[in-house]
């Protein structure tokens, strides 16, 4: 979609990424989709797993594909290849969390001008350490040599998850109600989104390297950047053993801005008070280095929130303790409001 002259394109799009054009993009291609539909299909596009019935079982498969994006080009960078894959499996497992999924097995594809089978050995123990980890079986994968598409020394990560939930426990959000609260779930990082703005502003602009400290912090860039992204498999599931959680999110490309309304039903919105969780340092020094308006972080980058839950008001004080127990940095970030479906930052 052409921008008019006077639009100031976003610092993403200056990057290379244009979340609107991608937004659009997916909206023209959903009546195609929609096509393909058997009587199996149980979810429309635009949630974070599809949901496929399993006859005979009493439980839906939900099924999520994903990528590292260009957090593999600070891996080569940094010649550590080894986080990635978790990175990876991670991603997808949270994705089909949402819906109350826990992951049955999981199948990657590397595409790569030459392989290096240093860098394919380290990014396969990735993938297993993530697999184990989660109680998901490797089952399989492809890997693809094609000189001329890829540039020499860098590849492409891309995975796909399945697993299952009890037809009866799949969580869509449909039940989200005005007072209900969100609790967000802290981030280890940028995770696996935002990549190329970040890239942009701490290479390009700020003339980082990898082995560089990053200001505000006692980690080198590297270290920040390829903080491995977090799964919340464990946690959430106990949370969802002993509390009614209405609605969750994976807070990924788009931010909490975009990942939120995804599961609102109609008539709702959700109002996220900023000060409510510190922002950490690598988000401020992105901002403030390069230039980025506020909203344009909160749509890009997790901003140090990785997951969201929804619950009744009266499962806060609950929840909140199981997931301190899990081990996790647990904040009410907001509450749900009558409106249209979108995220009121306040």
């Amino acid at each position: 979609m052409k921008k008019r002259a006077t639009e100031k394109e976003s610092a993403y799009a200056q990057a290379g990424v244009d979340i609107d054009a991608m937004m659009q993009g997916l909206k023209s291609a959903k009546k195609m989709i929609r096509r393909t539909a058997t009587r199996g299909v149980r979810s429309d596009i635009g949630s974070f797993g599809g949901l496929f019935d399993a006859p005979g079982t009493g439980k839906l498969l939900v099924a999520s594909t994903d990528g590292v994006g260009t957090k593999l080009t600070v891996a080569a960078m940094a010649g550590r290849h080894d986080t990635v894959g978790q990175d990876l499996v991670n991603h997808c497992v949270n994705d089909i969390l949402v819906q109350g999924a826990r992951p049955l097995f999981f199948l990657d594809y590397l595409g790569t001008a030459k392989l290096d089978g240093k860098v394919f050995q380290e990014v396969v123990r990735g993938l297993c350490i993530a697999c184990k980890e989660n109680g998901c079986a490797l089952l399989g994968g492809e890997t693809a040599e094609m000189p001329g598409l890829y540039p020499p020394g860098e590849y492409d990560l891309v995975g796909t998850i399945v697993g299952a939930v009890d037809r009866k426990a799949v969580v869509t959000g449909e039940k989200i109600r005005p007072g209900d609260m969100a609790i967000g779930l802290r981030s280890t990082g940028l995770h696996t989104n935002g990549y190329s703005l970040a890239r942009r502003v701490i290479f390009d602009q700020a003339k980082l390297r990898v082995n560089d400290r990053l200001p505000g912090t006692e980690r080198t860039v590297a270290q920040a950047l390829l903080a491995v992204h977090r799964s919340y498999l464990r946690p959430v599931t106990r949370v969802l053993k002993r509390v009614i959680v209405r609605g969750m999110a994976h807070i990924t490309g788009g931010g909490l801005l975009d990942n939120l309304p995804r599961i609102l039903p109609a008539g709702t919105n959700i109002v996220i008070d900023r000060r409510s969780w510190t922002v950490p340092p690598l988000f401020r020094f992105l901002q403030e280095q390069g230039k980025i308006e506020e909203r344009e972080m909160f749509r890009v980058f997790n901003m140090g929130i990785g997951y969201v839950l929804v619950v009744r008001e009266k499962d806060v004080a609950t929840t909140l303790a199981i997931l301190r127990r899990a081990g996790c940095q647990p904040a009410p970030i907001g509450y749900v409001a009558e409106g249209r479906r979108k995220v009121v930052l306040g």
